[in-house]
């Protein structure tokens, strides 16, 4: 089986612009959330799906759903202080019901442009592999520097990826790791792959897509409306043409 976590449990501090969560915010008339749950929830290979929110917002959460009518979410649990331990209370959820082999895919809630392909790859990949994780190739120079005012070493472009999501594994390697560890060390640890690679683990890498943005910031939100924008107007082309 295929299990999907969504964690949705930010306040969205570095949405500036914003006096609710990123994840509730409507563009083009839908919450960000629910444009990320549905890809799953269409998706063929996925057979159900945990949602860990915020805890002040668990009743618009599951609000949202019924309005949306969207299928295969199983449960919305409150998530912890740490984005470490909403994913650790997700993954203990799914774990009721699944078997070490299943495949469990891990995903913030504001990645509302994931494609079909990209949750297709990931599935089979980790399937495969144990493992599997979206990328896409840095297209700028990398500089490292300790305290962000000077740097005295750079990195080759051409081996710097930029980590996506939704990132996969089997049930049994992404508990194990989790039980390796505890919440205090979230401070150091950005993803499920970061995790796993601190533990001296091997990660599996697909290309993903650079449209698969997650929505962080005020320039995030402005692309995701010109996105939807830009499909607009397509759409709205080809009827034309077709008349």
């Amino acid at each position: 089986m295929v299990h999907t976590v969504i964690f949705a449990g930010g306040t969205g501090t570095r949405m500036s612009t914003s006096s609710i969560p990123k994840q509730f915010i409507e563009v083009d008339g839908i919450p960000i959330i629910i444009r990320t749950v549905e890809h799953f929830a269409k998706h063929p290979m996925v057979d159900d799906i945990v949602i860990v929110s915020i805890e002040s917002g668990i009743e618009l959460m599951n609000r949202l759903l019924e309005d949306y009518k969207v299928p295969k979410v199983k449960s919305v649990i409150p998530g912890g202080e740490t984005g470490y331990e909403s994913i650790h209370r997700g993954l203990l959820e799914v774990s009721k019901d699944a078997a070490p082999d299943d495949i469990v895919l891990i995903c913030d809630g504001v990645r509302p442009i994931i494609s079909e392909k990209t949750i297709t790859d990931c599935i089979e990949l980790a399937k495969e592999k144990g493992s599997a994780v979206p990328v896409v190739q840095c297209i700028d120079s990398v500089l490292f520097s300790t305290d962000g005012k000077t740097c005295d070493s750079n990195y080759p472009r051409q081996q710097m990826f930029t980590t996506q999501a939704p990132q996969g594994y089997t049930m049994e390697k992404i508990l194990w790791a989790h039980d390796q560890v505890d919440a205090g060390r979230d401070a150091d640890l950005t993803s499920s792959a970061d995790l796993l690679i601190s533990l001296g683990e091997t990660v599996n890498m697909f290309y993903g897509e650079r449209d698969n943005i997650k929505v962080t910031t005020p320039e995030d939100l402005h692309a995701l409306r010109s996105h939807y924008y830009y499909e607009h107007y397509k759409n709205f082309a080809r009827e034309e043409k077709e008349e």
